[in-house]
């Protein structure tokens, strides 16, 4: 199954890689509008599926509609064409040309999956290359769906596959795709584990590879920060979407003059942030998220919940220290940490001890001051008095260090899915 999906992509690729860039923004602004007909069934499922709120659904929706809008308009934007540099002889001319790659494997997560399957193929198809979704089995309405929109939308057969197995079956399916000469590159999303087998499995064929993996995302508020608005936006990082997020904040770094005040802000205001949790996604994941709460205990944490009759409930880990599994370990389930720093050095230091360097947050009032400090950390993304999680259709996304390389959206999306040719016309 998994090499006759590759096959169906080659044979579709010669013909696609040659559609004219006007025919595939239509049928991208063709699939935007189906996803808005159907918005309802689409939330509603994606609902169904991860157990998730009805607001983190109405983001999925919300966001796919916006990446497949964004390339529709890519597409036509000249992103695509190629450029005429200079050359040493005046009699000759050289034209830069940029090609699609031929036939991409995109591998997407459960925990966003309209936004990360789509984007898994978006940008690869509307480069021009033909694309195989693999969905995860936690997903799979939400992942096939995406490919008979595609289908619904007009696309031509075996410009999108869609491949969907057991979990055991996992490497050896991946194997048999990434191994095939027809498949040029490889785009994952999801943890750092796999990742590392993914890159090493590609690497091993010289197939390039775009992952966006793990995070260990800190939040700095800064001693003339907004408290109240800096608790707020904080715990939103932390739970929505039960803190299952690759960009969810994991810890918060308060500055020790304000420590008293923002610790009893985000006391007061837990209870109202477990509305974004509604449970883990499996008893793996509770088992991990308690063996973290247990060895924070030991270490002289002191464990805050939300009180709500849950499995795993909100819950705020206070006086983390660097010896906690929790310091260093992706929770990706609803628990924030909380640790103090002395100056920016520290909480600098703090942040790009991290094996991990996805996003980051910024609370202060000062924004050159933040900006400075921004540029100090090593992470893919820095948000000022706004939440670790954020990403949007136009801006670059990815991460850096055990968080992955590449980046997805806009321009720098379509980019990794592209190849330069060099042609040099002499008389």
């Amino acid at each position: 199954m998994c090499v006759r999906a590759v096959e169906s992509c080659a044979a579709a690729f010669d013909t696609w890689k040659n559609s004219h860039p006007t025919e595939r923004r239509r049928l991208f602004n063709r699939l935007a509008q189906l996803l808005r007909e159907r918005g309802e069934e689409i939330k509603t499922l994606v609902q169904e599926e991860i157990s998730c709120t009805a607001l983190w659904a109405q983001i999925n929706l919300q966001d796919s509609i916006a990446l497949a809008e964004e390339c529709a308009a890519i597409v036509t934007s000249g992103v695509l064409s190629g450029v005429i540099p200079t050359v040493v002889d005046p009699e000759a001319h050289a034209v830069v040309i940029k090609e699609p790659l031929g036939v991409v494997l995109g591998i997407a997560p459960w925990n966003a999956p309209l936004i990360l399957g789509l984007r898994a193929i978006a940008a690869a198809v509307a480069a021009g290359n033909t694309a195989i979704l693999k969905g995860s089995e936690i997903s799979p309405r939400t992942h096939s769906l995406i490919a008979r929109l595609f289908q619904e939308a007009g696309f031509p057969s075996g410009v999108v596959n869609y491949i969907q197995h057991r979990p055991k079956d996992a490497a050896g399916c991946f194997e048999a795709m990434i191994s095939h000469k027809a498949v040029q590159k490889c785009n994952f999303t999801g943890s750092t584990p796999v990742g590392r087998h993914v890159a090493q499995r590609a690497g091993f064929y010289l197939k390039p590879v775009i992952l966006e993996l793990g995070g260990k995302n800190f939040a700095i508020v800064a001693e003339d920060a907004d408290l109240d608005k800096a608790a707020d936006m904080v715990l939103v990082g932390a739970f929505l979407n039960s803190g299952q997020i690759c960009m969810s904040t994991d810890t918060v770094l308060v500055h020790r003059s304000i420590e008293q005040a923002f610790r009893a802000l985000l006391r007061q205001k837990l209870s109202g942030a477990s509305k974004h949790v509604v449970k883990t996604i499996n008893a793996k994941s509770e088992a991990r998220i308690e063996g973290l709460i247990k060895n924070a205990k030991t270490e002289g944490a002191t464990v805050k919940s939300d009180n709500v009759q849950k499995t795993v409930p909100a819950v705020l880990i206070e006086d983390v220290c660097q010896r906690m599994d929790f310091w260093t370990a992706e929770s990706f389930g609803p628990l924030l940490g909380l640790a103090l720093y002395d100056d920016e050095e520290e909480a600098v230091r703090m942040v790009n001890s991290t094996s991990f360097g996805l996003s980051g947050a910024i609370f202060s009032r000062d924004h050159l001051r933040a900006l400075k400090l921004a540029r100090r950390l090593q992470t893919g993304a820095v948000h000022v008095n706004s939440p670790t999680v954020h990403d949007e259709a136009t801006l670059p996304h990815g991460g850096r260090k055990e968080s992955g390389w590449g980046r997805f959206g806009s321009f720098w999306g379509f980019e990794e899915f592209l190849q330069t040719k060099t042609v040099i016309l002499h008389p």
